[in-house]
């Protein structure tokens, strides 16, 4: 890899509240990611523009953050909680760049989200995503996260096999 293509350190990573100005980013990397990685069509970018358009509306404080991963003037990626209900917490817009994977990160901002989840006071975490993100699966199945449902659908001009993780908190 080129110079400046892979995080030097993951401790020089710091994990900051999303706020309003991480926005635009988040949308179209999540739209550029998944169309290069998944085949994803706009609609899945226009999904993500909505949730966080949601978040920023409708965030409630000390129940829901959001956390973007940076090294130096870079965003590495993201991670949310948000409430389902009174008692879960849902995990939302889990992003890492390609340069931070196999490097920790993940882990360590899932820690991050679950701790929130606790503190809040949620007793459970769900989150849902796809098959085809096996690396994503292996994290969660090792986070004690179980695999409660799995639906093969038609979802952003792509087939999937949609799954659902839970976990006690």
């Amino acid at each position: 890899m080129g110079k400046g293509s892979q995080p030097a350190d993951m401790e020089t990573v710091t994990l900051r509240p999303f706020t309003a100005r991480d926005a635009d980013w988040l949308i179209a990397r999540h739209g550029t990611l998944y169309a290069e990685h998944e085949g994803f069509d706009a609609s899945f970018e226009a999904l993500v523009a909505e949730i966080i358009a949601d978040f920023l509306a409708h965030r409630q404080e000390g129940l829901e953050e959001g956390w973007i991963a940076w090294q130096g003037d870079r965003r590495l990626g993201s991670i949310f909680v948000v409430e389902e209900d009174a008692m879960t917490a849902k995990l939302r817009l889990v992003l890492l760049e390609p340069v931070a994977r196999g490097t920790g990160l993940a882990q360590r901002m899932l820690e991050q989200a679950m701790a929130f989840a606790r503190g809040a006071g949620y007793r459970r975490m769900r989150l849902w995503t796809h098959e085809s993100h096996r690396a994503a699966g292996r994290l969660y199945a090792r986070n004690g996260f179980t695999l409660t449902g799995s639906e093969a659908k038609h979802s952003f001009g792509q087939d999937v096999v949609a799954q659902t993780w839970e976990r006690d908190l």
